[in-house]
């Protein structure tokens, strides 16, 4: 009886374990389908605002240009001149024909589009130039007055402070010029959009012509017509300014550039002489020019009796000249504003021929040396002239300035 108890217990054993497989291997693929499909489904959600909103194909093709001509426009920084703002709006399209002329049209307004979004880069651009220009005047000014300023309570000749101030004044103006030939860069890439211009023009006319238009075609031809010639004002306005800064600026840096030159004389000298002579000579023309007509001085003498405006004697080395040749020359061009110098070095006919020679030489280097200094205030080369002569009444190497 226990071994037949024994046997049933066994085979219900078998059967139950025999089930719990059953149960186990129908119940291990809901397990395994269950976690990880929602896990994928949760991944494809989280990815899916990352990659693309549910947004038309078309409508994030129109956005990109859009947002990549968009410039931000550059303003104007405390004393810079501000730039003209030019009308670059892109043009919008209109309704779409089906024809030949409307394609056209699509064509030639996006080329007009990009077009406008470099001349509005371009416009930029010189404004930024404008502002950069206009900083590097104010610190080369900066630089200039104080070192006037010293000049004007004096200092010792050749001034290592006033060299090293002198030189920083030489690389702004450097950087001016630098400016002016970024400004000659811009001016040759605003004028290269005028064959683009002038082709858009043509083209848009001649778009006029080609059979298969509709009415819808012509009017947006109207309208695209008028704003390419928008555009064409826009660039020719724009060249214009950047030539005409382009001007101002070689005449102002010319000019600062003698009167740079000019100061490092009165560096070396630890004085101040005046303005440059080439600009006080202008400056004395225009005056001239708007005065009351009147009996005007006359600052050479006659014929007979050419008397020399400067003489300086060479007797003793180093002898300080700078000054008074400065002073003797100024007030001649502020009554002659278009007076011409003669620079001669004059020899004592005493001696024999080998000691006239030799004075000869030194006289001469005496007259080159006056010579570069009258350059160095600003004297233009072409208004002086070099010679050499012989004289009774001299007592030692002479240089004499005249006017002629």
């Amino acid at each position: 009886m226990a071994r037949k108890i024994a046997i049933l217990t066994a085979i219900g054993a078998a059967i139950s374990l025999g089930g719990c497989s059953v149960v186990d291997e129908g119940l291990w693929p809901v397990v395994m389908g269950e976690d990880p499909e929602p896990i994928r489904i949760t991944r494809t959600q989280e990815a899916l605002p990352a990659a693309s909103p549910a947004v038309p194909a078309e409508e994030i093709r129109s956005e990109v240009p859009i947002a990549s001509t968009q410039t931000r426009e550059v303003d104007a920084l405390p004393g810079a001149p501000e730039v003209v703002p030019l009308r670059t709006m892109q043009s919008q399209a209109g309704p779409v024909t089906g024809t030949y002329v409307g394609s056209k049209i699509s064509s030639l307004s996006g080329e007009l589009n990009v077009l406008k979004a470099t001349l509005s880069n371009q416009n930029n651009e010189f404004q930024a130039l404008l502002n950069t220009t206009t900083q590097n005047s104010q610190r080369y000014h900066a630089i200039i007055a104080a070192i006037s300023a010293r000049l004007q309570i004096g200092t010792t000749p050749g001034n290592p402070v006033l060299n090293s101030q002198w030189q920083s004044a030489q690389a702004e103006l450097d950087r001016v010029f630098q400016d002016t030939s970024r400004l000659s860069e811009l001016s040759n890439r605003v004028a290269a959009n005028s064959a683009l211009a002038n082709y858009l023009v043509e083209a848009t006319r001649a778009a006029f012509g080609i059979q298969g238009a509709v009415d819808e075609d012509h009017r947006q031809l109207s309208v695209l017509e008028d704003d390419v010639s928008r555009t064409v004002v826009s660039i020719d306005r724009l060249l214009n300014e950047v030539n005409e800064t382009i001007a101002r600026q070689n005449n102002y840096a010319t000019a600062e550039r003698r009167n740079l030159t000019a100061l490092a004389l009165a560096i070396s000298n630890g004085e101040a002489f005046g303005p440059n002579l080439s600009t006080f000579a202008f400056n004395e023309a225009v005056r001239l020019a708007h005065a009351p007509s009147g009996p005007s001085a006359s600052v050479a003498a006659g014929p007979g009796a050419r008397l020399p405006l400067v003489v300086i004697r060479f007797d003793q080395p180093n002898v300080e000249y700078q000054g008074a040749l400065y002073a003797a020359v100024s007030q001649a061009i502020e009554r002659r504003p278009s007076a011409l110098f003669d620079v001669v070095a004059v020899t004592p006919n005493r001696g024999g021929p080998s000691e006239v020679a030799s004075s000869s030489g030194a006289a001469k280097k005496s007259a080159e040396k006056v010579m570069r200094a009258l350059l160095a205030m600003g004297l233009p080369a072409t208004r002086l002239n070099l010679s050499s002569s012989t004289s009774e009444q001299a007592l030692a190497n002479e240089v004499r300035v005249y006017i002629r």
